[in-house]
């Protein structure tokens, strides 16, 4: 099975939960760095602050920023990987790229969970955060179609991108995902 992984999609297509469960059963390290960013927030550091201020917006974080920290977590890593919420720019996939160039741990495969924004704002709007309201995750779609959308091509041209119906329940989901990194070698 392929063990150094992106996950892409809209938030609240269930890129952190589906992470979760192929990094539990497969002993993945799983960094998703919209977790990241909310400790810092939780910690009230300096950093903290600035990425609240701006998560608050339903804007990104820099990318100077998001890459230091997953920087910082892949090194000397020697068991597989996921990324979840990282890259969300071509910007940052390049930057992505050339990090792993240089830690000789290129990317494997892209999962790209697709789903309905009905399903996606019902599901935001579930979760309870302080940053969840309607407008935000409006902006935050608006964002993703803007900035993320395009590493769909991106990935796809490098033959790497799964793409996974993100409609279904979660066990399908999972099953999907595992499937295509088992016999995409």
């Amino acid at each position: 099975m392929k063990q150094r992984l992106l996950f892409l999609g809209p938030p609240g297509a269930g890129k952190g939960t589906q992470a979760s469960l192929l990094a539990n059963k497969y002993s993945l390290n799983h960094f998703s760095t919209g977790d990241l960013l909310r400790e810092e927030v939780a910690a009230n550091s300096e950093l903290g602050q600035q990425a609240s201020e701006i998560m608050n917006k339903g804007e990104l974080v820099s990318d100077e920023l998001v890459l230091s920290i997953v920087e910082s977590r892949l090194i000397g890593i020697e068991k597989g990987w996921l990324l979840d919420g990282f890259p969300r720019n071509i910007v940052q996939a390049t930057a992505l790229r050339a990090l792993l160039d240089k830690i000789s741990q290129p990317l494997q495969a892209v999962i790209l969970i697709r789903i309905q924004d009905s399903i996606l704002i019902e599901r935001l709007l579930s979760r309870g955060r302080e940053d969840d309201n309607e407008n935000v995750i409006k902006h935050r779609l608006e964002v993703y179609r803007n900035q993320t959308a395009p590493l769909i091509e991106h990935y796809s041209s490098q033959g790497i991108l799964k793409v996974i119906d993100g409609n279904a329940d979660i066990e399908l989901v999972s099953s999907c995902i595992e499937k295509e990194l088992c016999t995409s070698i």
